[in-house]
């Protein structure tokens, strides 16, 4: 089972305690800067 869904940091150890296996976490992706590059050949 996952955990998901508005999960903060700061939530992860009251998610953990409701058993679940893995716990979802968008901060790497919601807070990741965009690079944006061209390939010309």
């Amino acid at each position: 089972m996952e955990t998901s869904g508005n999960m903060a940091l700061s939530r992860i150890a009251e998610a953990a305690a409701m058993g679940g296996n893995h716990i979802s976490v968008g901060l790497l992706t919601h807070s990741a800067h965009t690079l944006d590059r061209e390939l010309d050949f």
